[in-house]
Formats: structure tokens, C-alpha cells, sequence
């Protein structure tokens, strides 16, 4: 079953899809999804709807929404800033500790490229309420993403007219300093628990070494999983299916699904 939610963060709304097992009998785990850079909650070629849906048919809810600025959410893109996507992230995962069908000791947290950076803070900044954790091409390299290919007399000119262009989407100035401002593996490291990253080997724009680098801080904790020949949105039936395949298996696995339990209710 799947139907819309929403909350409120600075005073918007934020605005989501909550999916759940057809029965559900106890408390069950839940996973909560975390869209890239201008992306939303139905993620590239709706890989989150799918994901949700796979989830739900292996016992396990999830939550997935816009962030501010994004999707259906409120708020102005332009607006947007790393920082506040981690705050809409925390609130995210508080609504999801609240619903009274959650075992709050079974909580996964999954993000996609940016929101994989967000993912990975959240997880840092509150480890002790998220049991899993699976990033996506996570851009932890988001810094060296925003100045590549600008001077300091381009960040300039952006800081004096406010925003600039990106292919159809404004982005503040306000985005660019919280970036440079912010230490994303150095805020992420101090998650303890266990990590899957996938990440594609012919990722364009967040290079795959960005994954080997979450590596090194998580140590044995984490494990990397490459998609030969794969793009950063993973643009293949192949990839994306071998994607939700290890992720699926993961969380499974990491969240003590009882499938049997779960296939009797359904006989």
C-alpha cells in the first residue's frame, strides 16, 4: 500500500509517499530514501517507485520525499542549501521513528548522489537511530562538484547578482558557501554500523574514487559494490536491476526481514 504524507519543516511543507507491507502484524523496519541534486522522491527513471515497491513486498515500509525547493515540496530552489536538506533529512527520519507500526531499532537510510552526502551525514550526525546504512553514488565530493571549471571571479559574480543558471535551475549563492563550508566525509565518518555503496565505474559525475574514499572512513564496515560500465543514474535495465538486486539483498539482510512470515499472509 502506498499513500501521500507530509510535514512541516521552517514552516512548508514537505511532501512524500510512505509505502508499506498490504499487512502488517508488529512493528516492522523502515527505509527512508534521500533524492539527488535537482532531482525527486520518484528518483532517475523512478528507481525510488520501484525500490519502494520491492521493499513493501519483502516486509519493509519506506518514506520517501521531496526535499524543500524540489518535487511537490514548498519552498524555492533557489533557496536550497546542503545544510537544510540535512535538516528536512532529520525531520524525515523522526516522522518515520513516529509511526506506530516502526521498529525504531530497525531503520535504514538510503540516498542517491547528493542525497547520498546527505544520507551519509545523517548517519553521522545520528547513528544510534539508523541500523543500516546504503549510498548510491553518493557525492561526498559535492565542493570540488561546484567549483570545477569556475574562478573566484565567477563565485563572485554569482554572489553579487545572487544565483546562477544551471540548465534551467537557479542555484543560490547561499548552496555554493554552506558547500565549501561543509566537510561531508568528516561529518559521515563516525558512523559505525554496517554501509553498502554502489556506484557506477563510468560515473561521469561523481567518480567512482568518491565511493573509494567512503571506504577508507567506513573500513570494514563498509563494502563497495562497482556496476561495470555504469553512469552515474545507473541508464540501463541491466544496471538499475543488478542496483536494486544488491540493495534489496542488503537491507534484507541488515534489517532481519522475516520473509517467510510475511509470504503466509499473503497465501
Amino acid at each position: 500500500m502506498q499513500r501521500s504524507v507530509e510535514i512541516k519543516n521552517r514552516g512548508l511543507a514537505l511532501r512524500g509517499m510512505l509505502h508499506t507491507p498490504e499487512k502488517v502484524q508488529g512493528k516492522i523496519p523502515i527505509v527512508c530514501m534521500f533524492h539527488g541534486f535537482t532531482g525527486d522522491k520518484l528518483g532517475s527513471h523512478f528507481m525510488f517507485v520501484r525500490l519502494s515497491r520491492l521493499l513493501a513486498d519483502n516486509g519493509i515500509a519506506s518514506v520517501r520525499f521531496d526535499f524543500m525547493g524540489s518535487g511537490e515540496s514548498d519552498g524555492n530552489f533557489a533557496n536550497m542549501t546542503l545544510s537544510k536538506e540535512l535538516d528536512d533529512a532529520k525531520l524525515i527520519l523522526n516522522y518515520a521513528k513516529s509511526l506506530d507500526f516502526v521498529d525504531t531499532d530497525r531503520i535504514g537510510i538510503l540516498g542517491f548522489s547528493m542525497g547520498g552526502a546527505v544520507a551519509s551525514m545523517l548517519a553521522g550526525d545520528c547513528k544510534d537511530d539508523i541500523k543500516t546504512l546504503c549510498l548510491w553514488a553518493p557525492a561526498g565530493n559535492m565542493a570540488k562538484i561546484v567549483i570545477e571549471g569556475k574562478s573566484k571571479a565567477d563565485i563572485e559574480k554569482v554572489r553579487k547578482i545572487g544565483c546562477y543558471d544551471l540548465d534551467g535551475y537557479l542555484v543560490g549563492i547561499d548552496f555554493i558557501d554552506d558547500v565549501l563550508n561543509l566537510d561531508i566525509f568528516d561529518k559521515s565518518h563516525s558512523y559505525d554500523k554496517n554501509v553498502l555503496l554502489i556506484h557506477g565505474t563510468k560515473d561521469a559525475s561523481v567518480p567512482f574514487s568518491t565511493s573509494e574514499k567512503y571506504l577508507e572512513i567506513y573500513e570494514t564496515r563498509g563494502v563497495l559494490h562497482s556496476i561495470n560500465g555504469a553512469n552515474h543514474s545507473f541508464n540501463s535495465s541491466a544496471f538499475e536491476n543488478e542496483v536494486l538486486d544488491y540493495t534489496i539483498g542488503f537491507l534484507e539482510g541488515e534489517l532481519n526481514t522475516v520473509t517467510e512470515r510475511i509470504h503466509s499472509f499473503n497465501s
